[in-house]
């Protein structure tokens, strides 16, 4: 029997190669019909014997190519018509937008074979691509995704790229970036000044800068790298130097996974990571000797290591002669990355010594995700290249709502449906140029999925610029969400969770509902509300800010309030070498209450105890203290914990960590070597955190336990919390495909924001 089926494919399923494999399908079961690109996916329509129909929809989803994602297949019966054919038809336009865009991929097999063969057209080609690899995100204006709405549009193919093109039994048929030497992008090496070098093979050229220790601008897909020999100290020193990046770890690439062994120990999961299509920076345990220098990342166990992803970054290390490149983002620290050649060259001016540009415009900044296998599983510490804007999917259609992030590893969310669109990693909005990035990431998304949302979530904290941003829009509701409230509900949505959870969002900073600095946190809530459980007791922050980047003065602030001033008499290294004139200032404004904000903060926590160990007086990037209390761990094994306490008080449980500083103070003065005093504390907060668990639990009748917030990218923390709440017969969610940082923040204020609205709807 002749039948007829139109078939509505939605997901990821264009520029990926989705047509000319249905084409295939078709055409090997002698099907006639069509298939097109429409604003919603695509549309197939099959015709022929009603097996062959039923085999076909079968096999559709079963084969589809590796970078597509099919999420809703809706089959019709149509009319059926006198076609005889199958072909592929033009692009449907006109209609609501509602399909997913690929991310930016690696560079295939197939590809990277060919470029590496001298009898093959594209050989050395530096923008080799198919639809299985390269481009995608970052060079879209706008959708369906044709050639005519990406940064290709100005390089019309010649006939050997066209053929290709309009074949749809060839690998590159729609490949919308397809090019070659004849008619492709091009790259040159341009002086600090933005002249083109006198050179034949710009490429060559640059090695041999790179071997000469010098800077070079790299510009990749989603931006320009500034990238230096990774086994030269003193070209690592430069950059540090030029870059104002004093200690903060660097990112490697190296030509391929002999070179990972070589370098670092692999962990569970880390070597499909690694060689996956998204090509994320993935921390791996350093191997030490080492031929990657000791400044690459001071101080750290663990080094980022990655795989080039690009066919330019695999031409850098094809003939051997480098081994290791620092690739870290194109910027003066903390600013957005550069992506523009004239940009590159104003902004880069005494960073880099040449740039290595290519006239295809990068449409959308993107940084390089980072990732890091824990507990066998990979934790994003930064969602970015590679995996935006794949959404994360949600069990439950919501109402468009954009979130807006907080302050620092800012990303913007979308809801549509059932899905969250995430932002790429924006950056900490601290300068005019994060703030462009915000807005002009905000704008890209609601362009591509033609969005006008109905409600603004922000955090609560009121000079964040993003908060300020959000406030100032028109014609919209504006929904303020509790910053770990919102840690919560990331955690909740990226799981599918309904209900009641109990939430552990720990990290350094959080506007509370009274007012002050929350960051030790735990929640009773769901979607819509939430009660704060328990929480670390108060203590002064002296000085705000300072104490941030000072965590001496938490250490003071914290033996203050627990000896009084006579700590300044305990026999121990850190109180002998305090300051004395500044530590006084610091005691004055405790008493005063003067520019001494009280705070809950975890994160404060171990700035408190590093520096009272010896670890760290100051810091010169974000977390640092607590991340090199997590690497003085080392390979201790330690099972016992110090003791902190659990006190009742108004509804809610208080920390209190006296017990543990005089525990901390006596292991101090008995010499025990700091390994094991890490060890104790982390082990102290896995033990008190299940015992207020448990409080919850008795009392509540919860059992779902999530973990969210910045300290739990330290693996021995989360590990072990994991482990020992499970042991505990809790229900345990933790972060996989956002960050547990501010990073996955917008996801959760989107959530959040989205439920309370619909309840004001339905009351």
């Amino acid at each position: 029997m002749l039948v007829r089926n139109q078939i509505e494919v939605a997901g990821i399923v264009q520029g990926v190669g989705f047509r000319p494999y249905v084409y295939r399908l078709a055409t090997a079961r002698n099907l006639s019909g069509k298939i097109s690109n429409t604003s919603s996916g695509v549309l197939i329509e099959v015709q022929g014997p009603s097996e062959q129909i039923l085999d076909f929809i079968h096999q559709l989803p079963l084969e589809a190519p590796a970078l597509s994602k099919i999420t809703g297949v809706v089959v019709r019966d149509v009319p059926c018509n006198g076609e005889s054919e199958f072909r592929i038809a033009p692009t449907h336009t006109g209609e609501a937008v509602q399909t997913l865009i690929s991310p930016d991929v690696a560079i295939c097999d197939d590809c990277l074979r060919e470029m590496l063969d001298p009898k093959d057209r594209r050989y050395r080609y530096p923008f080799i691509n198919c639809t299985n690899c390269g481009p995608r995100f970052t060079i879209v204006r706008n959708i369906p995704y044709d050639r005519s709405q990406t940064s290709m549009s100005v390089f019309p193919m010649c006939t050997a790229c066209q053929h290709e093109y309009d074949d749809p039994m060839n690998r590159r048929f729609h490949a919308q970036p397809n090019a070659c030497w004849d008619c492709g992008p091009h790259v040159e090496l341009w002086d600090r000044g933005g002249k083109p070098t006198d050179c034949r093979n710009p490429i060559d050229e640059c090695i041999a800068g790179l071997q000469a220790g010098l800077v070079v601008a790299v510009k990749g897909l989603g931006g320009f790298h500034l990238a230096v020999d990774a086994t030269n100290a003193a070209a690592v020193r430069l950059l540090r130097k030029r870059k104002h990046r004093v200690e903060k770890p660097f990112a490697v690439m190296v030509p391929g996974m002999s070179a990972v062994e070589e370098f670092c120990d692999l962990v569970a999961g880390a070597q499909n990571a690694l060689m996956s299509a998204q090509r994320p920076i993935v921390l791996l345990p350093w191997r030490k000797p080492s031929l990657i220098c000791e400044l690459v990342a001071p101080n750290n166990r663990y080094v980022g290591i990655f795989l080039p992803y690009t066919p330019l970054q695999h031409l850098l290390f094809a003939d051997g002669r480098l081994r290791a490149l620092v690739m870290t983002s194109a910027n003066i620290s903390e600013e957005p990355i550069v992506v523009e050649n004239d940009e590159a060259v104003r902004r880069l001016d005494g960073l880099a010594d040449y740039l290595l540009i290519h006239n295809r415009d990068i449409l959308l900044r993107c940084d390089d995700s980072v990732t890091r296998a824990s507990g066998g599983k990979l934790r994003h510490l930064r969602r970015s290249r590679g995996f935006v804007p794949v959404p994360i999917f949600l069990n439950e259609d919501l109402p468009p709502v954009l979130a807006v992030g907080g302050e620092l590893k800012n990303t913007i969310c979308l809801t549509k449906g059932k899905h969250a669109f995430l932002s790429q990693h924006i950056g900490d909005l601290q300068n005019l140029e994060s703030h462009r990035f915000f807005e002009q990431a905000i704008l890209h998304l609601q362009r591509v999925l033609q969005l006008k949302p109905e409600v603004i979530a922000y955090d609560l904290h009121p000079d964040y610029f993003s908060t300020k941003w959000a406030l100032a829009q028109s014609g919209v509701k504006a929904v303020g969400v509790q910053h770990h409230h919102a840690h919560i509900a990331s955690c909740m949505a990226e799981n599918q969770l309904h209900g009641r959870v109990i939430g552990f969002a720990l990290d350094g900073t959080g506007y509370g509902t009274d007012g002050r600095i929350w960051g030790g946190e735990v929640l009773t809530c769901d979607y819509r509300g939430f009660h704060r459980a328990a929480h670390f007791d108060y203590v002064p922050l002296p000085g705000g800010e300072a104490a941030i980047h000072e965590p001496w003065r938490m250490a003071v602030s914290y033996l203050f309030q627990h000896f009084g001033p006579e700590f300044l008499s305990i026999p121990l290294a850190f109180t002998r070498d305090l300051p004395a004139h500044q530590v006084r200032t610091l005691l004055r404004m405790i008493r005063n209450g003067v520019n001494s904000p009280l705070t809950s903060s975890c994160g404060r926590l171990f700035d408190a105890v590093a520096a009272l160990i010896g670890i760290r007086q100051q810091v010169n990037y974000e977390a640092q203290a607590a991340i090199e209390m997590e690497m003085a761990i080392g390979d201790e094994c330690c099972e016992e914990a110090y003791p902190i306490a659990v006190a009742g008080q108004a509804g809610a449980w208080i920390i209190d960590t006296k017990a543990m500083f005089q525990a901390v103070i006596e292991d101090l003065s008995r010499n025990l070597p700091v390994s094991r005093i890490s060890a104790k504390f982390h082990n102290g907060l896995v033990e008190v955190f299940t015992t207020v668990a448990k409080l919850i639990r008795h009392r509540e009748q919860l059992n779902r336990v999530c973990l969210s917030g910045g300290s739990f990218h330290n693996a021995y923390l989360s590990e072990r919390m994991e482990r020992r709440l499970s042991q505990a017969g809790f229900e345990v969610f933790a972060h996989r495909e956002v960050p547990a940082s501010d990073g996955g923040l917008s996801l959760g204020q989107a959530l959040v924001a989205a439920h309370r609205h619909d309840k004001e709807i339905r009351a």
